[in-house]
């Protein structure tokens, strides 16, 4: 594989088995990549790389991109915006990247957009705000679904299957939370539900207490959630079961993370989540799930799977386009039908949107049960 990241952190350790390679600059296609390499989201950070590793293996097995090896050089975002913002700048003042990869915090794509639009190059991301491909950004393309699906599906399911009429809303007031919330009270609306409390809470919260002391005075019979960061939810989930609250729960893909599951524990069994990846939903994303859990002896997720897609539809398509034109590369991404990935089958739109579906899972004392997959045409 080939993953790098300045000259200075080359040495960077990764969960990969596969040792680091670096190689010289005219050797290879280079692709710049933002990681939380520290900060909250660092051990996500880690799955990302190994997701990236995955793929430049495969894709160098076949031939890399245009005769050459492709290669993943990477800056720290520090899990914060300005860290994303910075580290998105460094890539694009070294000259040599002929697109990039983004993150999957909706927040951190939004501060880098502008930035994005003045490098006139492809970049794909992982975050699921639906205006990010909707504010007329010409070079970014989403390798999830976005939240106008993972609303509908949250309130199909909530309302239709499990029967629950009282919803409380809990989200994250920053862009991909707020937007989320929008979406999901919208759907819900469509459906005859009017939510009893929809309640914003800061990122990076120590205590939800104030904000599960609101949860529990509006007396709901469903709590929904549109969280951003693993380890608040964690937090959340943990206080609102200690708080005895312990209603049906159905959340944003975030409630089945690897890591909100092993910081919430039990207090995350028998919730319901949309999951745009999960082992179950396809022979691809089974294929990937296996040869992840053998390699790095765990089960993979989101964190891994977006950028694992983001890297093979990259060299998909320059070696389509027959060049790392940033005009031809986007037009080959557009042109882009019916690609089977791990997070499901690409057809993508002028906007950047590739995929129109969401799986809905269970949490069964801390396994992820696969239960249906949604697809939607509109």
């Amino acid at each position: 594989m080939q993953i790098t990241r300045r000259a200075a952190l080359a040495g960077v350790a990764l969960a990969a088995a596969t040792p680091l390679r670096l190689a010289r600059a005219e050797d290879t296609i280079k692709v710049g990549g933002i990681v939380p390499l520290t900060g909250p989201a660092a051990e996500a950070g880690k799955f990302m790389q190994n997701g990236a590793a995955m793929a430049l293996e495969k894709i160098n097995a076949a031939g890399g991109v245009l005769g050459k090896k492709m290669e993943w050089v990477i800056e720290d975002d520090a899990t914060t915006n300005p860290g994303a913002v910075l580290g998105f700048s460094r890539l694009v003042s070294r000259g040599d990247c002929v697109a990039y990869t983004g993150s999957i915090r909706s927040t951190q794509v939004n501060a880098i957009a502008p930035d994005v639009e003045k490098a006139a190059k492809p970049v794909m991301f992982g975050g699921t705000d639906p205006t990010l491909t909707h504010s007329g950004y010409h070079w970014l393309f989403r390798t999830r679904p976005n939240d106008i699906y993972s609303a509908r599906v949250l309130a199909d399911y909530g309302v239709n299957t499990l029967q629950k009429k009282k919803w409380v809303v809990v989200h994250s007031t920053d862009a991909f939370g707020s937007n989320g919330m929008k979406a999901l009270v919208d759907s819900l609306s469509k459906l005859g539900i009017t939510p009893v409390l929809v309640q914003g809470y800061t990122n990076q919260q120590t205590d939800f207490t104030p904000v599960v002391l609101a949860v529990k005075q509006a007396q709901p019979d469903i709590v929904s959630s549109y969280f951003t960061f693993e380890n608040d939810l964690g937090i959340f989930a943990r206080q609102l079961r200690q708080l005895g609250v312990t209603v049906p729960w159905v959340g944003s893909p975030s409630i089945i993370n690897t890591t909100a599951l092993k910081l919430a524990g039990p207090a995350l069994f028998g919730t319901f989540g949309v999951a745009d990846y999960t082992t179950d939903a396809s022979p691809e994303a089974k294929a990937y799930g296996d040869e992840y859990l053998k390699r790095f002896k765990a089960a993979p997720d989101n964190q891994s799977t977006w950028i694992y897609d983001a890297l093979t539809i990259l060299a998909r398509a320059m070696n389509d386009a027959k060049s790392t034109d940033p005009q031809a590369v986007r037009k080959a991404i557009v042109a882009i039908k019916g690609f089977k990935g791990t997070e499901g089958t690409y057809t993508y739109d002028e906007n950047g949107d590739g995929l129109r579906g969401y799986n809905v899972v269970r949490n069964e004392k801390g396994s992820i049960v696969f239960d249906k997959r949604v697809e939607f045409t509109d």
